[in-house]
């Protein structure tokens, strides 16, 4: 995190961080692969304190529907400036963030947030299994619009779209099933 405050996300690098620690790079390439997979870690680190964060922002959505779309919604909208939890996309390595948003972490985070939120899910309906699918949901809807933002779509645009078609799925489970 030091470097990227000093030099930058996109140029920092495994080396950067081994001369910063004063060890070798391959001290650092022991612990990480790539400077993906260390940007992906610096990301995991920022995490708690962005739950954090969407929690209190969401804290008066009791509603499944309202808080997951609120939740895409604002995550979408604050990635770019998350300093450390957005790094994957703003060092231009979206692919990554995107191929890595199924990974068990990034299930581990969507569930996290969902545990987060003030909303009584087993009301609702959900067991753990669900919420469990639930989050990768959540993070597929998200996965495509980091992909392919919609075009010009104001944050009201973006909230009436995914009110229209992820929260009535979301409100009822049951049916969705179907």
């Amino acid at each position: 995190m030091r470097c990227i405050d000093q030099v930058g996300p996109q140029k920092t690098g495994l080396s950067d961080v081994a001369h910063a620690l004063g060890v070798t790079r391959q001290t650092v390439y022991r612990l990480y692969s790539g400077t993906e997979e260390l940007l992906a870690a610096v990301a995991r680190a920022a995490a708690d304190d962005y739950l954090d964060r969407l929690a209190d922002h969401l804290e008066d959505f009791s509603d499944p529907g309202d808080a997951l779309v609120e939740g895409i919604a604002y995550t979408l909208e604050r990635l770019p400036d998350e300093r450390f939890l957005g790094l994957l996309l703003t060092t231009g390595r979206s692919h990554a963030f995107l191929k890595g948003v199924t990974t068990p972490e990034a299930k581990a985070f969507g569930r996290a947030m969902l545990g987060r939120m003030n909303v009584d899910w087993s009301a609702w309906g959900y067991e753990a299994t669900d919420l469990d699918a639930l989050a990768e949901y959540g993070l597929r809807v998200l996965q495509s619009l980091v992909l392919d933002p919609p075009a010009r779509c104001s944050r009201a645009r973006l909230r009436a779209l995914l009110q229209r078609w992820v929260a009535p799925a979301v409100r009822h489970p049951e049916e969705a099933a179907g």
